[in-house]
Protein backbone atom coordinates (compact mmCIF):
# COMPACT_ATOMS: atom_id res chain seq x y z
CA UNK A 1 0.00 0.00 0.00
CA UNK A 2 3.03 2.54 0.68
CA UNK A 3 3.82 1.73 -3.01
CA UNK A 4 1.66 4.99 -4.17
CA UNK A 5 3.05 7.85 -4.25
CA UNK A 6 6.26 6.08 -6.15
CA UNK A 7 3.97 4.39 -8.15
CA UNK A 8 2.48 8.00 -9.16
CA UNK A 9 6.06 9.39 -9.31
CA UNK A 10 6.75 6.89 -11.76
CA UNK A 11 3.66 7.44 -13.88
CA UNK A 12 4.58 11.12 -13.76
CA UNK A 13 7.78 10.49 -15.39
CA UNK A 14 6.19 8.47 -18.29
CA UNK A 15 4.51 10.53 -20.91
CA UNK A 16 2.19 10.28 -22.69
CA UNK A 17 0.80 8.33 -19.97
CA UNK A 18 -1.98 10.46 -17.98
CA UNK A 19 -0.92 10.97 -14.67
CA UNK A 20 -4.04 10.03 -11.70
CA UNK A 21 -4.05 11.17 -8.59
CA UNK A 22 -1.87 10.27 -5.76
CA UNK A 23 -5.00 8.89 -4.07
CA UNK A 24 -6.13 7.16 -6.98
CA UNK A 25 -2.61 5.38 -7.31
CA UNK A 26 -2.46 4.63 -3.48
CA UNK A 27 -5.86 2.58 -4.83
CA UNK A 28 -4.35 0.86 -6.99
CA UNK A 29 -1.67 -0.53 -4.61
CA UNK A 30 -4.03 -1.60 -2.70
CA UNK A 31 -8.01 -2.42 -3.27
CA UNK A 32 -6.13 -3.84 -6.67
CA UNK A 33 -2.89 -5.09 -5.58
CA UNK A 34 -3.71 -8.57 -6.83
CA UNK A 35 -3.82 -7.64 -10.11
CA UNK A 36 -1.41 -5.03 -10.53
CA UNK A 37 2.64 -5.63 -10.28
CA UNK A 38 5.41 -3.31 -9.06
CA UNK A 39 8.69 -4.12 -10.25
CA UNK A 40 11.40 -2.52 -8.08
CA UNK A 41 15.23 -2.52 -7.85
CA UNK A 42 17.07 -0.92 -4.69
CA UNK A 43 13.78 -0.39 -3.39
CA UNK A 44 13.19 2.38 -6.43
CA UNK A 45 10.08 1.46 -8.09
CA UNK A 46 10.74 0.81 -11.59
CA UNK A 47 7.84 -0.48 -13.49
CA UNK A 48 4.38 -0.57 -12.74
CA UNK A 49 1.10 -2.41 -14.03
CA UNK A 50 -2.50 -1.77 -12.94
CA UNK A 51 -4.94 -3.68 -14.03
CA UNK A 52 -8.27 -4.83 -12.58
CA UNK A 53 -10.96 -8.19 -13.50
CA UNK A 54 -13.78 -6.25 -15.67
CA UNK A 55 -16.97 -7.14 -12.80
CA UNK A 56 -19.21 -8.71 -15.63
CA UNK A 57 -16.84 -10.31 -17.22
CA UNK A 58 -14.14 -11.77 -14.67
CA UNK A 59 -12.42 -13.66 -17.65
CA UNK A 60 -11.38 -10.46 -18.92
CA UNK A 61 -8.62 -8.57 -17.25
CA UNK A 62 -8.54 -4.81 -18.54
CA UNK A 63 -4.88 -3.28 -18.11
CA UNK A 64 -5.05 0.16 -17.10
CA UNK A 65 -1.21 1.40 -17.31
CA UNK A 66 1.87 0.01 -18.08
CA UNK A 67 4.80 2.49 -16.67
CA UNK A 68 8.38 1.90 -17.03
CA UNK A 69 10.89 3.95 -16.06
CA UNK A 70 13.41 5.85 -18.44
CA UNK A 71 16.05 3.56 -16.52
CA UNK A 72 14.62 0.59 -17.15
CA UNK A 73 13.29 0.91 -20.77
CA UNK A 74 14.77 -1.48 -23.80
CA UNK A 75 14.81 -4.79 -21.11
CA UNK A 76 11.64 -6.00 -21.57
CA UNK A 77 10.57 -5.04 -18.35
CA UNK A 78 6.90 -4.20 -19.31
CA UNK A 79 6.96 -7.72 -21.48
CA UNK A 80 7.89 -9.27 -17.98
CA UNK A 81 4.81 -7.65 -15.87
CA UNK A 82 2.49 -8.24 -18.04
CA UNK A 83 2.96 -11.93 -18.10
CA UNK A 84 3.80 -11.77 -14.09
CA UNK A 85 0.32 -10.02 -13.84
CA UNK A 86 -1.02 -12.98 -16.65
CA UNK A 87 0.58 -15.81 -14.40
CA UNK A 88 -0.53 -14.39 -11.06
CA UNK A 89 -3.63 -16.46 -9.13
CA UNK A 90 -5.71 -13.67 -9.57
CA UNK A 91 -5.89 -14.01 -13.30
CA UNK A 92 -6.50 -17.52 -13.17
CA UNK A 93 -9.87 -17.70 -14.82
CA UNK A 94 -8.33 -14.78 -17.45
CA UNK A 95 -9.12 -15.51 -21.26
CA UNK A 96 -9.12 -12.05 -22.91
CA UNK A 97 -6.85 -9.28 -22.00
CA UNK A 98 -8.33 -5.22 -22.84
CA UNK A 99 -6.31 -2.08 -22.65
CA UNK A 100 -6.73 1.38 -23.96
CA UNK A 101 -4.46 2.91 -26.42
CA UNK A 102 -4.51 6.52 -27.65
CA UNK A 103 -3.03 6.18 -31.76
CA UNK A 104 0.53 7.69 -31.23
CA UNK A 105 1.50 5.78 -28.66
CA UNK A 106 3.24 3.26 -30.88
CA UNK A 107 5.54 1.36 -28.17
CA UNK A 108 2.04 0.60 -26.45
CA UNK A 109 0.74 -0.69 -29.63
CA UNK A 110 3.67 -3.03 -30.07
CA UNK A 111 4.10 -4.22 -26.54
CA UNK A 112 0.63 -5.34 -26.28
CA UNK A 113 0.97 -6.94 -29.87
CA UNK A 114 4.19 -8.72 -29.33
CA UNK A 115 2.24 -10.09 -26.16
CA UNK A 116 -0.77 -11.31 -28.29
CA UNK A 117 1.51 -12.96 -30.70
CA UNK A 118 3.23 -14.81 -27.59
CA UNK A 119 -0.19 -15.85 -26.20
CA UNK A 120 -1.19 -17.27 -29.80
CA UNK A 121 -4.21 -15.22 -29.91
CA UNK A 122 -5.85 -12.27 -31.97
CA UNK A 123 -5.66 -8.92 -31.40
CA UNK A 124 -8.88 -6.65 -32.08
CA UNK A 125 -8.98 -2.81 -32.17
CA UNK A 126 -11.71 -0.38 -32.14
CA UNK A 127 -12.56 3.06 -30.76
CA UNK A 128 -13.29 2.88 -27.17
CA UNK A 129 -13.62 6.46 -25.51
CA UNK A 130 -14.12 9.41 -28.37
CA UNK A 131 -12.08 12.55 -28.74
CA UNK A 132 -15.34 14.50 -29.64
CA UNK A 133 -17.63 12.30 -27.99
CA UNK A 134 -16.23 11.60 -24.84
CA UNK A 135 -13.46 13.71 -24.36
CA UNK A 136 -15.34 16.80 -25.50
CA UNK A 137 -12.11 17.27 -27.60
CA UNK A 138 -9.55 17.69 -24.61
CA UNK A 139 -7.90 14.03 -24.85
CA UNK A 140 -7.40 12.28 -27.68
CA UNK A 141 -9.35 9.13 -29.40
CA UNK A 142 -8.37 5.79 -27.16
CA UNK A 143 -8.75 2.75 -29.14
CA UNK A 144 -9.46 -0.66 -27.28
CA UNK A 145 -7.43 -3.56 -27.72
CA UNK A 146 -8.49 -7.27 -26.99
CA UNK A 147 -6.55 -9.91 -27.48
CA UNK A 148 -7.60 -13.14 -26.76
CA UNK A 149 -9.24 -15.98 -26.44
CA UNK A 150 -6.09 -17.91 -24.87
CA UNK A 151 -5.00 -19.98 -22.68
CA UNK A 152 -4.89 -18.71 -19.05
CA UNK A 153 -0.79 -19.05 -18.45
CA UNK A 154 -1.24 -19.97 -15.12
CA UNK A 155 -3.06 -23.17 -16.18
CA UNK A 156 -0.22 -24.59 -18.68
Amino acid sequence: MSDGIQVHRLVAGCPPLDTNSAYCNLLQCSHFADTSIIAKQNNACMGFVSGYLIPTRPDTIFVWQVAVSSAARGRGLASRMLQALLQSEACRGVRYLETTITPDNEASIALFGKLAQSLGAGMEESVAFDQDKHFHGEHATEHLFRIGPFTPTNQK
